[in-house]
């Protein structure tokens, strides 16, 4: 009988365990850049990934204002969780990692999660544009992914920050934020 990792619950769960493990690449991330120039700021990078997202959103017919601000979010809960590595290893140098992940290698690994992630915000967008039907499934998959992961404070917070956008329509124009519930 083959044992299969539990995953987050709920219609949004493929999404949040995709959103969680993008988190948790995060984390190598920050292990390839501590105690180097490479800062945790990269607004070039950042603006050609969004606009990598925006193309390749649109090559798969998913709403591409929706997906650029679902990947705004991810970029952002990146650097929360880099922020706070930093901070614990720079007060705990006990707890700095012994090697240093090549940050090219994370990037190939980040590029598969973005194909994988717009898949998936293609296969949601109904529940997507249905806000609270869409909130009550996002806080399902949240709270039922992070304690599977056993997630830390600073991880669960930038999960939801990740996610912030989820549940917005996201047609044009629409700035309108939608509360969890």
């Amino acid at each position: 009988m083959d044992s299969v990792a539990p995953k987050p619950l709920g219609q949004l769960g493929p999404l949040t365990a995709l959103v969680i493990e993008r988190l948790l690449v995060s984390d190598d991330v920050a292990a390839a850049k501590f105690g180097t120039a490479s800062p945790i700021e990269d607004p070039v990078r950042e603006a050609q990934v969004l606009e990598q997202v925006r193309q390749q959103a649109e090559a798969v017919g998913v709403n591409s204002q929706a997906a650029v601000a679902i990947f705004r979010d991810q970029i952002t809960a990146s650097k929360e969780v880099q922020r706070g590595l930093f901070a614990r290893w720079t007060a705990h140098p006990d707890e700095v990692p012994t090697t240093r992940p090549d940050l090219s290698q994370i990037r190939g690994r980040l590029d598969q999660l973005t194909t994988a992630l717009l898949a998936e915000l293609k296969d949601t967008e109904s529940l997507r544009n249905k806000p609270v039907a869409c909130s009550v499934q996002l806080a399902l998959a949240e709270v039922s992914g992070a304690a599977q992961e056993q997630l830390d404070t600073l991880h669960r917070q930038a999960l939801r920050t990740a996610t912030d956008s989820v549940c917005r329509p996201g047609g044009p124009g629409d700035q309108q934020s939608w509360p969890l519930l």
